[in-house]
């Protein structure tokens, strides 16, 4: 039986690859990668996760073309509202974070995304979190700016984690697409995570595989560095 009270994070790649692979264009990658991660919230409700966090967007990912950033953005307006409305957030209590330089994204979005947070922020069921505009360094650097503005000349790990955007420690990390790579995700909170790393990309998601991967994970023994 699988074990209740995860923090899983996921770093979803592939979804151009999987398009390639499959005869289609990027956007329509990204769609379909959109419609697993459906499929995927609905498997951490069923198994009674604590938290979902998602690498959604990252700082890096301003660099791809103007057109597909801006593809990109369409599709999270899109998403983002849908999600917000629908029974699977509602019926199960979701509460929705969105974590990251929300100031990069265009008005209406980032004003979108602090909408969600703030209608869900009293919700108690699984906590969806989103990386988005994101980085693990520079949230980092963006919680010791904020301890120095403070004046603060010593601090606790306890007392850092404060001041960081998200301070539970996901227990596992899965990442799709192959790479083996940590790619700057929650550098400080996946210290002591076990990590898996997948050749599904993030479309070609099965149940089973993710069965797997949650199978796996209870046969290992977690130190925490001791």
């Amino acid at each position: 039986m699988i074990k209740e009270n995860l923090h899983i994070a996921m770093i979803m790649d592939g979804n151009r690859r999987w398009a390639v692979a499959n005869g289609k264009n990027k956007l329509l990658g990204h769609k379909a990668g959109a419609e697993k991660l459906k499929e995927v919230i609905k498997w951490c409700v069923d198994i009674k996760s604590r938290a979902l966090t998602l690498y959604t967007f990252s700082t890096e990912n301003f660099n791809r073309s103007k057109e597909e950033i801006e593809s990109l953005f369409k599709l999270f307006r899109s998403y983002f509202k849908d999600l917000l409305e629908s029974k699977e957030v509602t019926e199960n209590n979701i509460k929705i974070k969105f974590l990251g330089k929300l100031d990069m994204f265009p008005d209406d979005l980032r004003q979108q995304m602090l909408e969600a947070n703030e209608k869900t922020k009293d919700h108690s069921g699984l906590n969806l979190n989103f990386c988005v505009a994101y980085g693990g360094h520079q949230e980092i650097i963006d919680a010791v700016n904020k301890i120095l503005k403070l004046g603060k000349e010593s601090i606790t790990e306890e007392e850092f984690e404060d001041y960081l955007y998200l301070k539970d420690q996901p227990d596992l990390v899965i990442r799709t697409g192959g790479a083996v790579r940590l790619s700057n995700f929650l550098s400080w909170q996946t210290a002591y995570s076990e990590w898996f790393f997948v050749d599904d990309y993030w479309p070609g998601l099965t149940k089973e595989t993710f069965d797997g991967i949650l199978e796996q994970f209870q046969e290992r023994q977690r130190n925490f560095g001791k």
